[in-house]
């Protein structure tokens, strides 16, 4: 079951979605032309004179890695997508660029003045690896607006307890008695071992919430102390120390230990663009929100998988869905490339400068083509994002690999960048 297909008229006024089959009898009647094909979209040669669409509503799951998106038709699940964010990247990005302008510093000799005193942050600032997740966002909901007749907007608005998640035993009427409280411990030890026990991988069967210190020797309920186990390796390794336990599978004691030790990143990151993005996608549609519990319990109660699009469609009052998409388009942020001028090694010195031009032969990279080799040792038909070469041979990269040396003869487009790359 594939996604629907937008529909703009001649007017580029957005229509109700038709289902792929309906599309394609459009497109083979040359009544339609493809307009877009990430989302796939189709514009008619005619105008539609006062056009009564469907009132469509868009969910959002937001998380810190991933965003699952959903279109629906009342109870009807009609499009999806899971978007991917590069905040980290643009972290490490940033850092690496302040470690090369400090280096540069220090090797020159002359007095250069500090100004980092005379610069005040705007109120409500963040930083651009968060700000990244709210603008992307934002771009992927007006982008729907101008395909889909939406109308309203709903989003997953949870916060994570950092502090109950640091320290479970902190008191006062057992933190106000809240039934939450497990559940958030519970859900932060599910995303951060995987969804699998962690002392032997197994997945699919019931976890338990383990102490990775025995209890019975010391350990506290800290959230760095807990993992998730199956009920056969919780019952086999009882009070046994996590070494005394793993004694004899070294590489996964240090994982362990190491991955125990991960700070709450992504909980931060949810809870500090929460209300910026509520606030920003409110300006653009009247928006609703629901709760992370609210969720679960939709998802649970409908017996639904556990994936980000499913997550979506089930934020806010559900009693019913029907799934007419389990496809979803896997959207991932790559950028608009770099401002660099040239690239340096780790010390900071220039080792290749930046060409200017960009287009070579009506591509640049970050497109997507289409390539039907007919002649050489690569002949076959591929599908993927275009890295230009000036000499004409470009490589193309695909689900399956990468395809060097293609002529640009070769090459036709059929999606210009955009700073995104898509997949099914």
């Amino acid at each position: 079951m594939q996604n629907y297909v937008f529909v703009l008229d001649t007017n580029k006024q957005p229509l109700s979605p038709v289902t792929p089959k309906r599309a394609r009898e459009l497109l083979t009647k040359q009544k339609a032309a493809v307009l877009r094909m990430y989302p796939f979209t189709i514009i008619l040669k005619h105008a539609v004179p006062n056009p009564v669409p469907r009132s469509l509503n868009v969910k959002l799951d937001p998380g810190s890695r991933f965003t699952g998106i959903a279109v629906l038709d009342g109870e009807d699940v009609i499009w999806v997508a899971e978007l991917e964010h590069r905040g980290w990247q643009i972290k490490d990005s940033l850092e690496s660029r302040r470690s090369l302008r400090r280096s540069r510093r220090n090797r020159k000799t002359r007095y250069r003045q500090a100004r980092f005193n005379n610069r005040k942050r705007k109120e409500g600032w963040l930083a651009p690896s968060l700000m990244h997740r709210i603008l992307t966002i934002e771009t992927w909901v007006k982008r729907l607006c101008r395909y889909a007749p939406i109308a309203s907007i709903a989003m997953e608005l949870v916060k994570f307890d950092t502090q109950k998640l640091q320290n479970p035993e902190v008191n006062g009427v057992e933190y106000q008695q809240g039934e939450l409280a497990g559940y958030e411990v519970r859900q932060y030890l599910l995303e951060k071992w995987g969804r699998k026990c962690a002392y032997c991988d197994k997945e699919g069967v019931p976890l338990q919430v383990e102490h990775i210190h025995p209890k019975a020797k010391g350990g506290s309920n800290r959230v760095s102390n807990l993992a998730l186990s199956c009920e056969r390796c919780n019952t086999k390794k009882g009070t046994k120390s996590i070494d005394e336990f793993l004694k004899r599978d070294g590489s996964r004691l240090e994982r362990i230990k190491r991955q125990a030790k991960s700070p709450l990143k992504d909980a931060g990151a949810v809870n500090s663009t929460r209300w910026v993005l509520f606030h920003a996608l409110k300006n653009i549609l009247p928006t609703t929100t629901g709760t992370g519990g609210q969720t679960k319990y939709n998802r649970t109660r409908l017996e639904l998988q556990k994936t980000h699009w499913v997550d979506a469609a089930c934020v806010g009052e559900v009693e019913k869905l029907n799934l007419l998409t389990q496809q979803p388009l896997r959207i991932k942020c790559t950028g608009w490339g770099t401002r660099q001028m040239c690239g340096t090694n780790k010390y900071g010195f220039p080792i290749r400068h930046r060409e200017r031009k960009q287009v070579h032969f009506g591509f640049r990279t970050g497109d997507i083509a289409k390539v039907a080799v007919t002649s050489g040792k690569k002949v076959g038909q591929y599908v993927g994002r275009v890295l230009c070469r000036k000499t004409g041979n470009f490589d193309i990269s695909t689900k399956t690999g990468r395809v060097a040396g293609v002529s640009y003869k070769f090459c036709s487009p059929i999606h210009k960048k955009d700073g995104y790359s898509y997949a099914f």
